[in-house]
């Protein structure tokens, strides 16, 4: 099993608009060690989503790698890449996008059913993850019923229908406030400690000094990693 669960080398991202070319990323060579609360920093609009969306096979590099357990994964095809997403990465955004007519166990029921879980175990596996994230009494309410932090927290138990070895976040926070931006964290330290690689795109630096690794982008390019003691 590789050490590293993802890695870029030299990757670069470029966008054109008529016969404008703007370079989003540029030359991004990163390791994300398995296991590790990784967190990627920097100011609004320098890069940081789109190189989440490039490790997590949203998007594909303009030029350079990505490798996931060392398999090079820019090269695959639309549906290999589904697959892949499905099976081994869970998503958190910002916006929690929750499916606002549903229950909160029957927005991670509908996360289950696109992982290919057999519709007879649907509903204890959704409990079993709502009461994972501390919301098993809340399993009925609707999303307008639901905090902004429990709304979160119900995407994150969605997150975790496929049991991904990684989890990717980009802002999770964004639309929290403090004492539940606390929560989240807390779980995701806990998720962490039980071996799920998280990966989290922020400007927060509260965050970041939780981290493990914290990998600075700034105008499109890795300005600094540090790890473990240089925290």
């Amino acid at each position: 099993m590789n050490e590293h669960v993802i890695r870029t080398d030299r990757v670069g991202k470029r966008y054109q608009s008529g016969d404008l070319e703007t370079d989003a990323l540029c030359g991004v060579s990163l390791a994300i060690p398995r296991g590790s609360f990784t967190c990627i920093v920097g100011p609004s609009g320098h890069g940081k989503s789109t190189l989440m969306h490039l490790i997590g096979g949203l998007d594909r590099p303009s030029e350079g790698q990505v490798y996931l357990d060392g398999s090079e994964i820019s090269g695959l095809d639309n549906n290999a890449l589904a697959e892949l997403r499905a099976s081994r990465i869970g998503f958190v955004f910002q916006f929690f996008n929750l499916l606002q007519g549903l229950t909160a166990v029957e927005n991670v029921e509908c996360a289950l059913m696109l992982a290919g879980v057999p519709p007879r175990d649907h509903r204890a596996r959704a409990l079993e993850l709502l009461a994972m994230v501390g919301l098993g009494e809340r399993a009925d309410h609707r999303p307008s019923q639901l905090s902004g932090g429990q709304q979160q927290r119900v995407a994150i138990a969605r997150a975790l229908a496929n049991t991904p070895d990684i989890l990717l976040m980009d802002e999770p926070t964004g639309n929290l406030d403090s004492r539940a931006e606390a929560e989240v964290i807390d779980l995701l330290m806990r998720l962490n400690s039980q071996g799920t690689t998280i990966v989290i795109v922020t400007h927060n630096e509260s965050i970041a000094a939780r981290a493990s690794q914290v990998i600075r982008v700034r105008d499109g390019k890795l300005v600094l990693t540090t790890t473990g003691e240089d925290l």
